[in-house]
C-alpha cells in the first residue's frame, strides 16, 4: 500500500511521548496561518513510499516507543496509515496522530477508513493551529485550542479523556 509523504524524522522527542518515528504526510486542506509545515500542504508534492518501507525502517530502532503521523493532514490518507498503525501495534508500540480536524469532526465524517485509523490511534492531537492561541510552552502542540486525547481511554470509558502532558 502506498502513502504520499513529505518526509520522516527517525528519532523525535517533540511529536509525542518517548522517542518516536514521525511520518509527515503530504497534503493538507487546512492551510492554517502560521503553520510550521507549509511545504506539506500541496497534495501534488512530496514523494510516494510503500507502507512496508516505512515499517522496515521503524523496526530497525528498538529504542522507539512508537510512531507519529503528522502532516500535512494524516486523515486525508487514512487507509495506508491505518495499515501502518496495525503493523506498529503488532510490535507492541503505540501510535500518535496529529489532525487539523477535531475528534468530533472526524467522527462526523462517517468515513469507514477514517474510523479505522481512529481505532488504530492511541493518542490524537486534534484541532487546527490557531496563531492567536500560539503557545511555545505546550507539550506536543502549538496552540491552546489543540487537545491531547487518550483515545484508548476515550473508547474504554465512552467519553473524551484528555492526557495530562
Amino acid at each position: 500500500m502506498e502513502l504520499k509523504i513529505a518526509g520522516v524524522v527517525k528519532e523525535s522527542i517533540v511529536d509525542g511521548r518517548g522517542i518516536r518515528y514521525t511520518v509527515f504526510t503530504q497534503g493538507c486542506p487546512h492551510h492554517c496561518p502560521g503553520c510550521h509545515n507549509p511545504q506539506t500542504h500541496d497534495f501534488h508534492g512530496g514523494k510516494t513510499v510503500e507502507v512496508g518501507e516505512l515499517f522496515e525502517e521503524f523496526q530497525k530502532n528498538p529504542m522507539l516507543k512508537g510512531m507519529t503521523f503528522s502532516g500535512g493532514e494524516p486523515f486525508c490518507q487514512p487507509a495506508p496509515l491505518a495499515e501502518l498503525a496495525k503493523l506498529v501495534h503488532g510490535m507492541g508500540k503505540d501510535v500518535t496522530v496529529f489532525s487539523g480536524w477535531t475528534y468530533e469532526q472526524l467522527l462526523e465524517k462517517h468515513d469507514p477508513q477514517v474510523d479505522v485509523l481512529l481505532q488504530e490511534t492511541d493518542v490524537l492531537i486534534d484541532g487546527p493551529f490557531l496563531e492567536e492561541q500560539k503557545n511555545l510552552e505546550l507539550a506536543f502542540r502549538g496552540s491552546e485550542n489543540q487537545r491531547v486525547i487518550d483515545l484508548k481511554e476515550t473508547r474504554r470509558k465512552g467519553q473524551l479523556v484528555l492526557l495530562d502532558v
